[in-house]
């Protein structure tokens, strides 16, 4: 199965999570909406893209009750024991984890950054982001025949 690691940059911090790259089309059309926080994002992509908010937000929750600031301990043991496309949703709180937001699992890495209005393919072997492009929906289960179409504005730049 191809999978993709996201990063998404807000003011609050970073966030990674690993992600079919049938994904990425409803990330950048969200994107597209100008998004100020992971929440907003996860908001605007859950029409296009089902369930992806409610993974990401579980995996946080999980991550919160088992992390602090303090003791990163049980995610550097995750991040340790797993295979890179086998991690759970984090947030970037050190440089352990930073290391890990930034390495790519089997099609690639890209770091959304809200803050920057900047999307980094770091590599992506799936399907190359662009600036305008379509996809079908996706309802949790299976692709719908409906199709969306984004287009990303000028402000936001794409890398490379």
């Amino acid at each position: 199965m191809n999978l993709i690691r996201c990063t998404v940059i807000d003011k609050d911090g970073a966030v990674s999570f690993i992600a079919h790259p049938d994904a990425l089309p409803a990330l950048v059309a969200a994107c597209a909406t100008n998004p100020t926080t992971l929440d907003e994002l996860l908001e605007r992509v859950e029409p296009y893209y089902r369930n992806l908010r409610e993974y990401v937000l579980s995996g946080l929750a999980i991550f919160d009750e088992h992390n602090s600031p303090d003791d990163l301990s049980a995610i550097r043991e995750a991040l340790s024991r797993t295979p890179p496309h086998e991690h759970p949703v984090f947030r970037v709180m050190d440089e352990v984890t930073r290391e890990a937001s930034l390495q790519p699992v089997k099609a690639g890495a890209v770091i959304f950054n809200l803050r920057a209005k900047r999307i980094v393919q770091i590599i992506n072997t799936y399907r190359e982001i662009k600036r305008t492009g379509y996809a079908r929906f996706f309802d949790g289960n299976a692709f719908t025949r409906k199709v969306f179409r984004y287009r990303l504005p000028e402000e936001w730049a794409l890398v490379p």
